[in-house]
C-alpha cells in the first residue's frame, strides 16, 4: 500500500498538532515514524485509522482518497493496549479478528496457527489479567496482523519486551514485509530503527525536519570519520596532508586502533596511501553517525 501525505494540517483548542506536513511512504516498505514526545506522531497515526481526521490537506491510499472503507485493509498496534482483562484470550482474539472482517470459523483457524507459531496455544482459555504486560502484548501483535492487513502500524511494539521476545517480533515484522506489507513503524528505539527500517521521516511541532531512506540520511550526515588498525614499529602520529588522529590506542602487539579525521582536500584513496606509509592496515571503516545521534542533532 502506497501512502501519500499533502499539506495537512490539525488543531487542538488553537494548538497546532500537524502543521502542513507532506510526506510518501512507499509500497512494500517498512517506514520508521520518528520524532520527540508531542511532535504529532500520535496525531498523524490516529488520522491514517480515521480516528480523527485533518482539518485541511489530503491522504490517500494507492492513490485513493482515504475514507472508512480501508480499515479493513489497516493493522493497528498501539502504544497503549487495548485488551478485556476479564475476557478469555482466544474468545476476545476472534472477537476482535472477526471485527476487521473475517468470519468466525477463518478467525479460530487463523489465530490458532499464530498462537502455534508463537507457542501460545495453553493460553486459550486463559483471561488477559492472568498474564504479564509483555505476554498481552504477543495476543495483540497477533491481533493486529491476523486479518493479513496491506498496512501495519506499530507504535512503540517492543514496549516490555524481553530481548528475546522483541528478536521475535522483529523477525515477525520482517516477513510480513517480505510478503509486501507496508509498515510504520513509530518507536523511540532508534536501534531498531537503523535494523529494521528503509525509509524515515523525523517530526518535530507537527513539521516535516528529516525525510529519506536511512542510508542516505546517514551518508548526509558523515563528518569524514574512520576506524582503522594499523601495525606499525613505531607510534603513529597524525599528518597534516590527510588525516588528524581523534583518539588512538596500541596493544602490545603493536598494533594501533584509531579514529581519524580526513582532511576535506584529500580522497579517502589518498588518505589511505598516507596511512600505509606509517604501517600495515589491517582494518579500515568508515564511522557512520547513528539514527540517535542524527535524531539529537536535529531536534536540537
Amino acid at each position: 500500500m502506497r501512502i501519500e501525505i499533502s499539506h495537512i494540517n490539525k488543531q487542538f483548542d488553537g494548538y497546532k498538532a500537524i502543521d502542513d506536513l507532506s510526506l510518501n511512504i512507499e509500497d512494500g516498505k517498512i517506514f520508521g515514524l520518528l520524532g520527540p514526545n508531542g511532535a504529532g506522531k500520535t496525531t498523524l497515526i490516529r488520522m491514517l485509522n480515521q480516528i480523527t481526521m485533518p482539518d485541511s490537506g489530503t491522504i490517500s491510499f494507492d492513490g485513493k482518497t482515504i475514507s472508512r472503507s480501508c480499515t479493513d485493509r489497516i493493522g493497528y498496534l498501539p502504544e497503549e493496549r487495548g485488551l478485556y482483562k476479564k475476557m478469555k484470550i482466544g474468545e476476545q482474539a476472534v472477537y476482535l479478528a472477526q471485527l476487521k472482517g473475517l468470519t468466525k470459523k477463518d478467525a479460530e483457524t487463523r489465530l490458532k496457527q499464530w498462537f502455534r507459531k508463537f507457542e501460545i496455544e495453553s493460553w486459550w482459555n486463559k483471561k488477559v489479567e492472568e498474564l504479564s504486560k509483555g505476554m498481552q502484548q504477543k495476543v495483540q501483535f497477533i491481533v493486529t496482523v491476523v486479518h493479513e492487513p496491506q498496512l501495519l502500524i506499530f507504535d512503540e511494539p517492543f514496549s516490555g519486551f524481553d530481548p528475546i521476545n522483541a528478536e521475535l517480533l522483529k523477525n515477525e515484522i520482517i516477513e510480513l514485509n517480505r510478503k509486501g506489507t507496508t509498515t510504520i513503524l513509530s518507536t523511540h528505539n532508534m536501534a531498531s530503527v537503523e535494523e529494521l527500517c528503509d525509509d524515515i521521516v523525523l517530526i518535530n511541532h507537527g513539521k516535516n525536519i528529516l525525510n529519506g531512506s536511512v542510508h542516505d540520511i546517514k551518508h548526509r550526515f558523515k563528518e569524514n570519520i574512520f576506524e582503522t588498525i594499523v601495525k606499525s614499529d613505531s607510534e603513529i602520529t597524525p599528518d597534516a596532508n590527510f588525516f588528524d588522529i581523534i583518539s588512538q590506542e596500541t596493544n602490545k602487539f603493536g598494533e594501533t586502533a584509531m579514529v581519524i579525521k580526513k582532511n576535506d582536500n584529500v580522497t579517502v584513496n589518498e588518505m589511505i596511501a598516507g596511512i600505509m606509509r606509517k604501517g600495515e592496515i589491517t582494518s579500515f571503516k568508515e564511522k557512520l553517525p547513528s539514527m540517535n545521534e542524527i535524531f539529537i542533532r536535529e531536534i536540537k
